[in-house]
This record gives C-alpha cells, structure tokens and sequence, in this order.
C-alpha cells in the first residue's frame, strides 16, 4: 500500500461522506489559521506527511513549516500552520495528529536508544513488528530518531530464524538451502543472515561460513562479549532478544555490530501535540 493509498483509507475510514459538525456549524467560506502545537518532549517525525494529508483534503489548504523531521523538540514549540477553509482544517485535524503523534513517539524512542550508545560503533535496528500497512512511516520514524532498518520484509534479505534451522535440520543445511535459491533464482546481491542460540550453532555458522551477519540470539551480555570474540569481524554480528534500554549500552559494549529492538515500533508513547486554531 503507498502513502497515497494509506492516507485515503484513512480519509475515508475517519470522514466519510462529510464531517456533519463542521459543515452544520460552518459556512462554507468560513476561513481560519491553526497551529501544531508541542506538548511534550522528544523528535520530531511526520511533518511531510501532515502537508500531504492537508493537500489530499483540500489543496486549497497553505502550510508554513517551521520545524523539520528529525529535530528535538519541547513543549510549546510551533511545528507550521495551516490556514484556508475551516471545514478542511477540521478534517484533516485528527489524522494528522494521529499520525505525528505515532511517528514523532517512535522516533523519540529510538532516539533515547541511540543515546545510550553514544561514544560506541554499535547500530539500533528496527524490526517487522510494526503495524500492518504502516511499516514504510514506521520504519521512517525509526530513520528520524537516529535508527538504521532491518529488511523492509520478507522479500529483501535472507533472515534464517530458529524455525528455518530446525525445520531444514541444521543451521548448515538452511544456509546450503538458501544460498542455492538465491543461486538459481539469480538474486546474488541479496544478503543471508543465520540465527543462532548458543556456542554449538554459532561454531557451526562460523565453519561453514557462507553468510552475511550472524544474529546472536537471548545472549547475555557476557556470553554476546564472548561470541563477538570470536566472530573476531568476519562477518557483521547482530544482538536481539532481552535487550531494553536500560541494559541496551551493556550490550553493546561487547562490540556487537547491531542490536534490534522490537519495542521501536510496539511498545512506545506517542508524542503530545494538538492543532488549534488561532484566528
């Protein structure tokens, strides 16, 4: 689904054949300026995507952005404006804000992780818990508050999971599996990434070889500190499972490459903001 497409169904879920409010206590010419307004604290995620809604709604509608994606922000701050028709302010008011809200709340986190590991190489990845159709803004926001993404999805890397293995009898026989598919399937630039959950698989991983990263699955900190050991760089190395951020800088501090946090996009708080009217 596209931005376009996602912000119509939206559109159409939210107004319907009319916002019978407005337009009963409106008239039609009725003109009005309006403000996004911060009420909270964090980054900032969203602001094309406002103008975009604002337009679909109603071209009509001029925006005068002040604050950029990706910027801290604090309460009181002055995000843009919208002024024309009142009735189309209206309109747009709560999608606008639902979707702000959502990515400026992901970014926020992600930025709050990103801070943990400042002086460290290590990366914060996103994952493919994110909400149905909306994995493009999310993944977005993700990019907003300093994160880097995964795969996208199913289709643009090779992630051999704990299933893969034990259901094609081995972290070898899944790595031959998937390197001769993408072999026959002509696709050699698409990375391969193995799963494994402790010293056995990980020694198999590494003999064989054959791969792009290898994801250390539910370490501790000090057994990841040894895996990266003895990955000793040949291949990118991955932290997942059990990390938060609270112990996330712990972690990172075995030198792994990239820690992927799921919470980015399902366990966050939404930034406060609202769109009021001024004139």
């Amino acid at each position: 689904m596209t931005i376009d497409e996602i912000i119509d169904e939206a559109l159409k879920e939210d107004i319907g054949d009319g916002d019978i409010t407005s337009l009963a206590i409106f008239p039609g010419e009725a003109r009005s300026k309006a403000q996004l307004k911060i009420k909270d604290e964090g980054v900032l995620a969203g602001v094309p995507l406002a103008e975009k809604i604002f337009m679909k709604v109603d071209p009509g509608l001029k925006t005068e952005v002040f604050i950029r994606d990706g910027t801290h922000v604090s309460y009181g701050d002055i995000v843009l404006t919208v002024k024309g028709s009142t009735i189309s302010i209206l309109a747009a008011e709560r999608l606008v804000l639902n979707f702000m809200q959502r990515l400026s709340g992901i970014a926020t986190a992600t930025a709050k992780v990103v801070a943990r590991l400042e002086g460290l190489h290590t990366r914060v990845l996103d994952t493919r818990k994110t909400t149905p159709n909306l994995r493009e803004l999310e993944k977005y926001a993700v990019r907003m508050g300093g994160g880097v993404n995964h795969r996208i999805g199913l289709y643009d890397m090779v992630l051999i999971k704990d299933n893969h293995v034990d259901m094609a009898g081995g972290i070898v026989p899944a790595i031959m599996a998937a390197r001769k598919y993408l072999t026959d399937t002509r696709k050699p630039d698409i990375k391969i990434e193995i799963e494994v959950r402790n010293s056995r698989e990980l020694d198999e991983a590494l003999a064989y070889g054959q791969v792009d990263r290898i994801m250390l699955d539910n370490y501790t900190p000090e057994s990841l500190r040894d895996a990266v050991k003895r990955v000793n760089g040949k291949f990118e190395t991955e932290a997942s499972g059990g990390i938060t951020i609270e112990n996330v800088r712990e972690y990172a501090e075995s030198g792994v490459d990239f820690i992927s946090v799921g919470a980015l996009t399902h366990n966050f708080r939404s930034l406060d903001m609202n769109l009021k009217m001024i004139t």
